[in-house]
């Protein structure tokens, strides 16, 4: 019996010692969690209080950890005053816009809910297709590699526009892709546009000439403008511009006078602007959004009132797409319409009405990938913004392409549903090269299905224009190869034809039809 008694008592001692045991370990681990919780939420808020004056909010998950420490957060930290050496990050000065403190818990907060890894993208492998056929231009310059800044189709005189940064020269191309003129500019060109001048109705160009390519604050650029087409008598409308990248021209004010709108891409600084012309040919400068990243706008009436507004993208920071309202009295009304974190980079946009409503849809891509987070992201790709009829965006499809640069609406085959060509100059080209170029085409309402035509060897393309070049109905592609830079792989080395500026895909649906 005292054996047994023995025996008990420790039985109870025992279990009372795993109860106090359980005990402490709960505690523990519940302190522990809400500790985690904690330190979570004061990076969350910290967050939104110093990171949200400058672009929306960034959830943790959209990019990897490794990227966060070694690349993004160490950007992040320079804008506050917060600056790093060896691992470590120290205070610039006394007038730091954060506190070190408060700093390292934004670091944690990110650290501890970023992934290791971001997962792969889930597109579907495309078709191979054969609804274009290939051609290249007659002679081309084989001495340097490609370096085409843009592409530009004008079906009206039968003519394809190139630029290069090699001699930063604008080409001029006639229907058998043979050239025929070449003019030197101060900077390479990136963007033309073709309209008839007011008064005298001859056709003219805008030429827009970036000024300097590497993303520096050195405000360069210029805007100029052929007579009757003749590019060696140029006049030149604007000047000293921070790397303008695109300009569209309307009478925005009714006054009988074009006036041009130019998106100033800048580095750290630049603008969209409004050229107001005056009188003798001249133009007064508006800074409708002081800021960088300016990089598409466009012109239309998009509140129905009679007036033109002026939408556009930004693409550097606080990305998104805003619209700019006439008041009819010289001024605008600034609405944001979307909004995007800054590392998806966005790349382009149009205006499109996908669903037949009469309404205009957005079509828009990210894929930027030249910046601080050089990976491969799931969210890169093709999306739609279905507009309700009151100019608010809802998202309706999103289709995964690495490094999305552009994609264009058009109706290749002709059967009233819009389909969509795209480009993506930072594609997965150890993995799927063919992304580089796709078309996707819509067989049913809102329902697409992708195809390529394996031209991932003959260029790598950083630009891309759609139009009836042939006048034959049925709506074309023209691409231009950029081989001197852009290869964010390891291991990646060009497979491509490099030396090609360009190709055109001549659309076959016709042929189909006949």
């Amino acid at each position: 019996m005292r054996v047994r008694s023995v025996i008990i008592k420790f039985s109870y001692y025992c279990v009372a010692l795993l109860f106090l045991t359980n005990a402490f370990l709960l505690e523990s681990c519940t302190s522990n969690t809400r500790k985690v919780n904690e330190e979570t939420e004061e990076g969350a808020r910290l967050v939104k209080k110093y990171c949200v004056s400058c672009h929306v909010s960034v959830d943790p998950d959209l990019l990897d950890q490794d990227t966060w420490k070694n690349n993004v957060l160490p950007a992040m930290g320079k804008k506050l005053g917060i600056s790093q050496w060896s691992g470590q990050y120290f205070q610039e000065d006394l007038h730091a816009g954060i506190s070190i403190v408060e700093w390292q818990k934004i670091v944690e907060y990110f650290a501890q809910n970023s992934p290791r890894k971001l997962p792969a993208n889930k597109s579907v492998k495309p078709l191979v297709g054969n609804d274009f056929s290939i051609e290249r231009p007659v002679v081309f310059d084989t001495t340097n590699v490609a370096s085409t800044t843009m592409v530009k189709f004008d079906p009206s005189q039968g003519k394809v526009y190139t630029a290069d940064i090699m001699s930063q020269s604008l080409y001029t191309w006639d229907i058998n892709l043979k050239l025929v003129a070449k003019k030197a500019f101060e900077s390479p060109v990136v963007d033309v546009s073709f309209f008839n001048d007011e008064i005298t109705k001859v056709r003219e160009e805008l030429i827009t000439c970036i000024g300097i390519i590497n993303p520096v604050d050195n405000p360069k650029g210029k805007v100029f403008k052929t007579s009757n087409g003749n590019q060696n008598a140029l006049s030149t409308l604007a000047e000293t511009l921070p790397r303008p990248v695109k300009s569209v021209t309307a009478d925005i004010n009714k006054d009988g006078l074009n006036d041009i709108v130019v998106c100033g891409f800048g580095n750290t600084v630049g603008g969209l602007y409004l050229f107001k012309q005056i009188k003798d040919k001249k133009y007064s400068k508006i800074t409708l959004a002081p800021r960088a990243g300016a990089t598409m706008a466009t012109i239309g009436d998009y509140n129905n009132d009679g007036w033109f507004d002026i939408m556009c993208l930004f693409a550097q920071e606080d990305e998104g797409i805003w619209m700019y309202l006439n008041d009819q009295k010289g001024g605008f009304k600034s609405v944001n319409v979307l909004r995007f974190p800054p590392v998806y980079g966005s790349s382009s946009f149009q205006l499109i009405d996908f669903n037949k409503d009469g309404f205009q849809d957005i079509l828009y891509t990210s894929g930027d990938n030249s910046d601080f987070s050089r990976i491969l992201k799931p969210y890169h790709g093709i999306y739609i913004f279905t507009n309700n009829g009151r100019n608010q965006f809802k998202q309706s499809f999103f289709y995964p392409i690495n490094g999305c640069t552009k994609a264009v609406a058009a109706d290749f085959n002709q059967d009233d549903k819009m389909d969509i060509a795209t480009i993506a100059f930072f594609a997965d080209y150890k993995n799927n090269p063919q992304e580089s170029f796709m078309y996707l085409m819509q067989d049913q309402p809102g329902q697409f299905k992708a195809h390529t035509l394996s031209v991932e060897k003959m260029g790598k393309w950083l630009n891309m224009d759609v139009n009836d070049f042939d006048n034959d109905r049925y709506p074309d592609i023209i691409l231009g190869n950029f081989s001197i830079e852009g290869f964010n792989q390891e291991g990646v080395k060009p497979s491509w034809d490099t030396k090609s500026p360009f190709i055109v895909l001549k659309n076959q649906f016709n042929k189909r039809v006949n």
